[in-house]
């Protein structure tokens, strides 16, 4: 192995040059579009456009050698293949596996190309965020990854790679002796003693799938901050991580949503066998969100220290606050019912939820815990309403009412104390103290890429030749005003310095955030009395009718994260998915005609998928746009994004409370104005800062 490694440090990447992402010309058009940006904002466009275009060129020109020497190499392949039987049947291997391990080392060398230029990519597209203030990053991966004719797909997929890396591990397994067992490597993958250079073209390839794996749409719904995790080590994050605290994490988000939501079918028959109105329904649900809106914010700081003491403190809170919702039939109280809600939003941990995948997730995991969390949540608000169409019985147990109004407090509440349980034996807190050596700063933004087996060190072969790029690079000041703005990259201390970094776009993000919020909310909220006002629906009927709803949130991300994030620009899809919130929200008007089933279900499930689709793309967009300041920290962007959506919740709710004093008959449209409204001023606002989302 080390003689191996000595013949690979004489390998000379350094011939392909001209292939090679030209980076000193790419930084030197940055510097070119912020002189033009200075004449006049009316270029930003025309700069977006032919920055794309000139770093389409480059890709193509380094992924066309590419392919031409992966065609190469398959042309030795071929050759070897038809010497490969009659070398066996004489019993001499070493040459041909010596022939063999040469194509292993000239693909090792053709992995270092192609992870070099992604690092090269990375770093150009870096340096043109930070100069102009917004992530061109995303936009541009986002449109490449994954269309069908982009070159950028073969820099992320490498499937030709994978294909001379397979036929290699083919030969070389058969070319071993296994104690005379004739296994393919499809019998037998894990091979107990597989040839070193399979193993370092292994090391190569998942070096390469970290350098290019970015957050895939349903990650970034999540609004998971990346840019903390970034001054991490990989090392440092292995020994963070824990799939057991993970798995537990993500149960707390599921409970959660289904804790959430599990009331709505019930809270109007409830409030009435408490002697108020069926509309402090609003009230009801709109406590817990209350309560959301102080608990978000201590939660977030308290993971600054801590992620099992506040997972403990919530499970404990929301015992409490479930047992007190289900205790206030017998004890005829509504205000008990609205004290255990209350209970029930202070121990809102999402704040926390989040920070654990964003600290403790190694990267190469990151992006399916994201994903988790948005499945859990998903799951958790449709098995909600479910559940509680299951609870429909009536008994009495030493006094104690169980019936469908009281059996989702009795439920929840022990699923929190089973969850408290298992929480205090599985949970495993990280070393939190660690964290202030892991805020270092980066070893040339990912250049450190590893080391092959056995201590053999491929950094100087990753390295040269950006270190010759910067070194010829005549832009010195550019480098030393990135490290000049080290301090404006500092996480903010107060919600009021985070307010002062929000800039207009960010502002219509939010806006629209909380539109969606407030429209949601609506819907559901009141679902239950304007089904039993109008159709005199059971409460069954209503628990299956959300639960529906729910269930369609998974679908709706897999074709906008699969499809029309490909086919159209996320800009796009947001301005569209508002104007079919206003359509939902317009169609669901009781004016002249009796209403109808089909047009409350319709206009609902309108209202409701197209508020799904701008909610993912919304948070998308919204981490792009966000200042690095607010990835980090207690008063980061996701807190920012959840007081907005809790906020939206809050008035919602409130907002069908106070609309019940004038009437069932007038409830719907008294409700429905405010969401017409904010969705009109959103999509006007959408229109004024559309040139400014990318």
């Amino acid at each position: 192995m080390v003689a191996f490694g000595k013949k690979l440090k004489q390998l000379q990447v350094q011939e392909w040059q001209c292939y090679y992402i030209n980076y000193k010309l790419m930084k030197k058009k940055v510097k070119q579009y912020v002189r033009q940006l200075e004449l006049s904002e009316e270029n930003r466009d025309h700069i977006l456009k032919d920055f794309s275009r000139i770093l389409d060129k480059q890709i193509e020109k380094t992924v066309l050698f590419l392919l031409e020497q992966e065609g190469l190499l398959a042309k030795r392949l071929s050759n070897l293949e038809e010497e490969h039987d009659s070398l066996i049947q004489q019993n001499d291997n070493s040459e041909l596996q010596e022939a063999y391990r040469n194509v292993g080392q000239d693909l090792l060398r053709l992995l270092f190309f192609v992870e070099l230029n992604a690092i090269g990519l990375r770093k150009i597209l870096k340096k043109f965020d930070k100069r102009f203030g917004y992530k061109f990053t995303n936009y541009y991966v986002k449109t490449r990854a994954n269309h069908p004719y982009s070159q950028l797909r073969q820099v992320f997929k490498h499937v030709g790679i994978s294909a001379v890396v397979g036929t290699l591990s083919r030969h070389l397994a058969d070319l071993q002796d296994h104690q005379g067992r004739f296994l393919s490597i499809y019998d037998q993958p894990a091979l107990p003693l597989p040839d070193p250079i399979i193993e370092s073209i292994n090391s190569a390839v998942d070096r390469l799938t970290n350098s290019t794996d970015f957050l895939h749409y349903l990650g970034k719904h999540a609004l998971i901050p990346e840019d903390e995790l970034t001054s991490q080590s990989s090392d440092e994050l292995e020994e963070r991580y824990h799939f057991m605290s993970l798995l537990l994490n993500l149960a707390n988000t599921f409970l959660y949503m289904v804790n959430t939501y599990i009331i709505v079918p019930t809270a109007d028959s409830y409030s009435l066998s408490l002697g108020a109105a069926a509309t402090v329904c609003g009230a009801v649900i709109g406590s817990m969100a209350v309560a959301q809106v102080f608990s978000s914010v201590y939660f977030s700081a308290w993971s600054n220290k801590s992620y099992l003491k506040p997972l403990i403190f919530s499970s404990i809170v929301l015992f409490v606050g479930n047992t007190l919702y289900a205790l206030a039939y017998d004890l005829n109280s509504i205000y008990v019912l609205l004290i255990g809600r209350i209970f029930c939003g202070l121990g809102s941990a999402r704040a926390v939820n989040r920070r654990y995948i964003s600290d403790c997730v190694p990267p190469k995991m990151r992006m399916k815990a994201s994903a988790g969390f948005v499945s859990a949540s998903a799951l958790g608000m449709a098995c909600g309403p479910a559940l509680a169409s299951l609870l429909q019985t009536k008994f009495i147990i030493f006094k104690f009412t169980f019936n469908e109004d009281t059996l989702p407090g009795w439920i929840m509440a022990l699923a929190w104390l089973v969850y408290l349980i298992l929480l205090s034996i599985l949970f495993r807190e990280p070393s939190h103290f660690e964290k202030v050596k892991s805020m270092q700063p980066e070893n040339n933004n990912g250049l450190q890429t590893g080391s092959l087996e056995n201590g053999v060190t491929t950094q100087p072969l990753l390295s040269s030749l950006l270190e010759k790029q910067e070194d010829e690079d005549e832009d010195e000041e550019f480098d030393i005003s990135e490290e000049a703005s080290e301090e404006s990259h500092k996480p903010v201390t107060s919600i009021v310095s985070a307010y002062k970094l929000l800039t207009p776009s960010v502002k219509v993000q939010l806006l629209i955030y909380f539109m969606l919020k407030y429209a949601m909310e609506v819907l559901l909220a009141e679902s239950s009395i304007i089904t039993s006002y109008y159709f005199i629906w059971s409460t069954s009927n209503v628990a299956i009718f959300l639960a529906f709803l729910g269930l369609m949130v998974l679908p709706v991300n897999v074709i906008i994260g699969n499809y029309l994030s490909n086919m159209f620009e996320e800009r796009q899809v947001l301005l569209a998915s508002e104007v079919m919130v206003f359509v939902g929200i317009a169609l669901s008007f009781h004016i002249i005609i009796p209403y109808s089933v089909p047009q409350y279900v319709c206009s609902a499930l309108l209202t409701f998928v197209a508020a799904e689709v701008l909610e993912g793309v919304n948070l998308s967009l919204l981490s792009r746009v966000m200042s690095p300041r607010l990835s980090k920290g207690t008063y980061n962007g996701g807190l920012l994004s959840t007081e907005a959506g809790t906020v939206a919740r809050v008035i919602a709710d409130g907002t069908i409370t106070v609309a019940g004093y004038w009437g069932m008959s007038t409830l719907l449209n008294v409700t429905l104005l405010p969401s017409l409204f904010i969705c009109i001023c959103s999509i006007v606002a959408t229109f004024f800062t559309y040139n400014s989302l990318y």
